[in-house]
């Protein structure tokens, strides 16, 4: 562990980026000194302003809007993007020069997410940035941000942790690691957000979380940030007296969250304008949905608000003013959002699905079923035996049980700030646990929403050296690789595949396997895929473990590659017998190796970070 002055954590939010700092020689044990650094950004033309947090905005404006002096910052002249609160303020107006939601895009598997595609509906002569390109322009700003107020203590020099979700696939995760280092970090740590909330409100409780956890707890975490809704399971178990934090289970990626709610809000008014006469068109409609982002935020904010403005920027010239003026009411907004993203559903209700357009517009995968409370419901559900092999956990779930039991909730993310919600997504759950003779689950107070992401984020750098209380977890789900059966042709069929085992679930990332001795058949010098599975329900298989059938729910196919190993001194499609070694790297991204049983070569194999299955880029393939 290098001398690090400080431990920094950062959040790569979808709507908002922080950044949170502890002192690692001023704290000791539980003691911790942990500040926010004051980020600095354009807040106007020629303003600049030090906010706790930097929007996750990027605009893209044209040669003749600003002057250079309107675009300085402390540690540049000039920029050709904007990133932060003016981005944000000037992007509502013109939304077409507006790049948003870069980590939704980021963990897009469908699309290159290394071409230049944003903004997607932005007009032939502006140069567009991929999510990747976006990804940077945000973690290079906070490192200058940070260069800037301690120039004695470099960013470089620093233990640098950045969040991603739970449910991030290896390619996502792969793909932010490297912006880090394309926004010249000198390295980095990933951790998952809901695990980095934990460790903000067990940080920020000053030891005193034993006194709200037990033996035997069920931690579950909530978190509906601005684009995804990410869900955690911890356990709480004890070790020779004392308390351990072991992470079970995580959800699905579900994009899902404020984004979603913002464009509810914006369709609302969309149809009370057009019963009063008033039609927008689609331009209007996305300035609309960054109007109403405000709107929702105020409502949620104050509960004695009873309504908030609304502007819509006009395109005509008949009306007076040039924009439309309008109106939230808080009947509105609960109806809106509470109701339609919050609803009271059962335990047994599953997200709705419906058959999908042939044809769509380029767009984000966003889940299909706007109700949070029905994803909750599936995967408690999927997770009911998610405990049953810890000890001290074997009567916690009665007989009968259609979910697992969470005991105690800890809510993160902007959206679970508002009072209102947080209150249905209690009594929707304690509903469910009533109705199997469960105990009300308790909701854990104190944690800061905006920032606890990044304070946890930072606080585990500092946990990392030895130091204050550490959660167990490694992979979130099993890892499998396909393995064809060797078989003669059959018409009409293909040869039957194995999943193999290659990184149980909880293998700890840095960790490496040897699987049994097992060989198998590798093809050189020719393009072949590789298909890989994952699982988080099927807890005990270990490395080697070989699957010939499988039901639907247990692996989910994740991305295929394909890959031309290098054939060396052999004929191309040859079959070399080799033995495979599997790595989980410190970023979570799975490696395996192929060792010649007969030779000194080494091929290695990681999951693809395009996503787009092109054969003239492969995944990495090294000999």
């Amino acid at each position: 562990m290098s001398a690090a002055r400080y431990a920094i954590g950062i959040d790569l939010g979808t709507t908002h980026c922080a950044l949170s700092y502890v002192d690692i020689e001023a704290s000791d044990g539980e003691a911790v000194r942990q500040e926010v650094l004051p980020i600095a950004q354009l807040s106007g033309p020629g303003a600049v302003e030090e906010l706790s947090l930097l929007p996750s905005f990027l605009y893209l404006p044209h040669e003749s809007e600003f002057v250079a002096t309107d675009l300085a910052l402390p540690w540049s002249a000039a920029t050709d993007a904007i990133v932060g609160e003016l981005a944000r303020s000037r992007g509502a107006a013109t939304p077409i020069r507006l790049v948003s939601s870069a980590k939704s895009w980021l963990c897009h598997a469908g699309l290159d997410r290394r071409s230049a595609l944003l903004p997607v509906d932005a007009p032939p002569e502006l140069e567009r940035l991929s999510p990747l390109d976006a990804s940077v322009r945000y973690l290079s700003h906070l490192r200058e941000a940070w260069n800037a107020k301690h120039p004695d203590a470099p960013f470089d020099d620093q233990d640098v942790t950045v969040t991603i979700p739970a449910s991030f696939d290896p390619a996502a995760r792969e793909l932010t690691a490297e912006a880090a280092s394309a926004a010249g970090f000198a390295s980095v740590t990933l951790l998952e957000e809901p695990q980095a909330a934990l460790y903000s409100w067990i940080q920020a409780s000053d030891g005193a979380w034993r006194k709200d956890v037990r033996r035997g707890d069920v931690i579950l975490v909530v978190d509906v940030g601005g684009g995804t809704t990410d869900l955690s399971l911890i356990a709480v178990l004890e070790r020779e007296g004392n308390l351990e934090l072991h992470r079970v289970a995580v959800g699905d990626h579900i994009l899902l969250g404020g984004d979603n709610m913002d464009l509810a809000l914006a369709y609302a008014v969309v149809r009370k304008l057009a019963a009063q006469g008033t039609r927008l068109d689609a331009w209007q409609v996305r300035a609309l949905a960054h109007g109403c982002r405000a709107a929702k935020e105020a409502l949620l904010g104050d509960a004695d608000l009873a309504s908030f403005p609304v502007v819509v920027p006009s395109r005509g010239s008949k009306l007076v003013g040039g924009s439309i003026r309008t109106e939230i009411t808080r009947d509105e907004l609960t109806q809106t959002l509470v109701d339609g993203f919050f609803p009271e559903v059962d335990a047994a209700e599953r997200p709705q699905t419906r058959a999908r357009a042939g044809l769509s517009q380029v767009g984000l995968p966003y889940a299909q079923d706007a109700a949070v409370t029905r994803h909750l419901a599936a995967f408690l559900g999927r997770q009911l035996g998610a405990t049953a092999e810890l000890e001290g956990f074997s009567d916690a779930i009665p007989d009968g049980a259609s979910f697992l039991h969470p005991t105690a909730v800890l809510f993160n993310g902007g959206v679970l700030k508002s009072e209102l919600i947080a209150e249905r997504m209690m009594k929707v759950l304690n509903g469910w646990l009533e109705a199997e003779r469960g105990e009300p689950a308790r909701l854990l107070e104190g944690a800061n929403l905006d920032l606890a992401v990044a304070r946890g984020a930072a606080y585990y750098g500092y946990v990392r050296r030895g130091k204050g209380v550490r959660i167990r977890g490694g992979t979130a789900r099993a890892h499998y690789v396909a393995v064809e059966s060797a078989m003669p042709a059959v018409p009409g069929m293909e040869p039957p595949i194995e999943a193999l085992c290659v990184a149980p679930f909880g293998m700890e990332e840095g960790s490496e396997a040897a699987l049994p001795e097992q060989e198998f058949g590798l093809v050189v010098g020719e393009p072949v895929r590789f298909r890989f599975f994952g699982s988080s329900v099927r807890r005990q298989d270990e490395v080697g473990t070989r699957l010939d059938f499988w039901d639907e729910d247990e692996l989910q196919e994740l991305e295929e590659i394909e890959v031309n190993l290098p054939a060396e001194e052999r004929t191309p499609g040859a079959i070399v017998r080799v033995k495979l070694h599997a790595r989980v790297t410190e970023t979570g991204t799975l490696e395996l190796e192929a060792l010649p049983v007969d030779g000194s070569e080494r091929w290695k194999v990681e999951f693809d970070v395009r996503g787009d299955g092109r054969d003239d880029h492969p995944a990495r393939a090294d000999a």
